[in-house]
């Protein structure tokens, strides 16, 4: 059974749900349309929430299940809401060896929070990811456009003050 992933509450404005509601109607029936809906409805609510993909599903006539699949599959679509500040955290094998797993720990502890999940407030959100292709610098993190490399947990703290 799928579970809803943010702990933020989902809300649906009627101009969102119109839009939605327009592009499943122009592709029902066409299975093959289900990632372009899936696209559609994450650039009108910036993420795919558990009541999007099952309104997707129920309108494309597919599986939750398949729904989910697409969405787990590819990294472009997210579960959760993004924050002010996405934190990303790369568990490639050269970070992780060199201690990835206890920044992405020392991240959850200090914002209350586990991979994939947003604060209550919206302003951080964390993510593990795989290698983003900067294994020189290892450990690596990046806060949206900012990249932190050769990091300890011990840094954790100061680099999060930054943003406050």
């Amino acid at each position: 059974m799928l579970k809803k992933i943010s702990k933020i509450p989902f809300t649906d404005s009627p101009e969102q749900a119109a839009k939605l509601d327009a592009v499943i109607a122009e592709c029902t029936g066409d299975v093959s349309m289900l990632m372009h809906v899936m696209q559609v409805a994450q650039d009108i609510y910036g993420y795919l929430p558990f009541e999007i993909q099952q309104k997707i599903a129920d309108g494309m006539n597919v599986p939750l299940e398949k729904v989910y699949g697409v969405a787990t599959f590819y990294a472009q679509f997210a579960l959760a809401p993004k924050g002010k500040y996405a934190i990303s955290v790369c568990l490639g094998t050269a970070c992780y060896v060199k201690g990835a797993q206890e920044i992405l720990d020392e991240l959850s502890a200090q914002l209350g929070i586990e991979a994939e999940e947003c604060t209550a407030d919206g302003k951080y959100s964390l993510t593990a990811c795989r290698c983003i292709g900067a294994c020189g610098l290892a450990p690596v993190m990046t806060i949206n456009d900012d990249v932190y490399g050769k990091i300890t947990a011990a840094d954790v703290k100061g680099i999060l003050a930054k943003y406050e």
